[in-house]
């Protein structure tokens, strides 16, 4: 029998900061699986920064987000009917057809995950592209070696938790973070093993940092006024991973670029953006060393959890906001 579902659509084009009207709620029908296809009753969804870029009609990484059709990004779920031997109902899968109570795709779409040892939702954040990305930063970006000094902004979200724990657990010889918020400093430092935290509310970041460099490392999430405090602290031959700048993904006008950029060349640094998606050949090396530090209780993770599809366009704008520690996620 078919089955009756619900979807959220891009109905236009935010302007700066995203509002509702800029996403609409469809219920559709979807048939049976045929031959080589499967159904799936999603159970949680994420919100990730990179999405608010793919809502502009711009050329980017990943194409757009199509007006009047669903938006997509991870989300876990359970296999409901499948007309594809490698699946069964039951079964509990990973995918890239979010932002919707249901998916109907080619078994292709779909990753058997097993939640034996930990939760479906830890494949959406530290088992998943959250983690894998801070492990891309660290390791083949960065270069991190034993005995480094590492710093990280938005440390208290996906990425950033667990780049902090990783730069640990292969040696840093310390951790700073910056974070919004008393509750995640201290999440940040008596939770996860950062040496020190700082509050970007609580003044200039760069008079903030001052104490605690100069750093062999930058893992950059934030970009703007991080990005140029992270110059002026970085040591000679620093190394930056350019990994995200959500302090400016809902700005209507460019952002200026940081102010000391002739500190690049007087203390030699380099600054590498990456995009984790093509570091695929990584997720197998990744997956066995995380897997462990998780199973071991040496990985760490917090979830903020949203309930229901008409709340993930409230989860999306929170992300964006701040209002997170950890992953945040949607429970449909």
């Amino acid at each position: 029998m078919p089955t009756t579902t619900r979807e959220i659509h891009l109905a236009s084009r935010p302007q700066g900061w995203p509002v509702p009207e800029n996403f609409r709620t469809v219920t559709t029908e979807l048939p049976d699986p045929g031959p080589g296809e499967v159904l799936v009753r999603n159970t949680v969804m994420s919100v990730d920064p990179y999405m608010r870029g793919r809502m502009n009609d711009v050329k980017s990484y990943v194409p757009p987000y199509r007006l009047d059709a669903p938006l997509d990004g991870g989300a876990v779920g359970e296999v409901v009917a499948s007309g594809d031997e490698s699946l069964q109902p039951g079964d509990t899968v990973l995918h890239q057809l979010g932002w919707r109570e249901h998916a109907l795709a080619p078994a292709a779409a779909f990753r058997k995950v097993d939640v034996s040892q930990v939760p479906a939702s830890a494949y959406l954040g530290v088992l998943g592209m959250p983690g894998l990305t801070a492990y891309v930063g660290l390791v083949h970006v960065a270069g991190l070696q034993e005995g480094d000094a590492v710093l990280i902004s938005g440390a208290a979200g996906a990425v950033g938790s667990v780049a902090g724990q990783l730069a640990r657990l292969l040696g840093a010889g310390k951790v700073v973070g910056s974070a919004g918020s008393k509750e995640k400093l201290a999440w940040l430092t008596d939770d996860l093993g950062f040496d020190a935290a700082v509050d970007y509310h609580d003044g200039p970041v760069r008079k903030q940092l001052a104490p605690y460099g100069p750093f062999d490392v930058y893992f950059d999430n934030v970009g703007g006024d991080h990005l140029e405090a992270a110059i002026e602290h970085l040591a000679d031959h620093g190394r930056v991973a350019a990994c995200g700048s959500i302090a400016s993904y809902n700005d209507e006008a460019p952002t200026p670029g940081p102010r000391n950029m002739f500190q690049v060349v007087s203390k030699r640094l380099r600054i590498q953006g990456f995009i984790v998606t093509d570091h695929q050949d990584l997720a197998g090396e990744f997956y066995r060393r995380a897997g462990a530090w998780v199973a071991s209780g040496d990985l760490k993770h917090r979830e903020t959890v949203v309930d229901g599809l008409d709340h993930a366009v409230d989860a999306f704008l929170g992300l964006h906001r701040g209002e997170n520690i950890g992953k945040m996620l949607v429970r449909l």
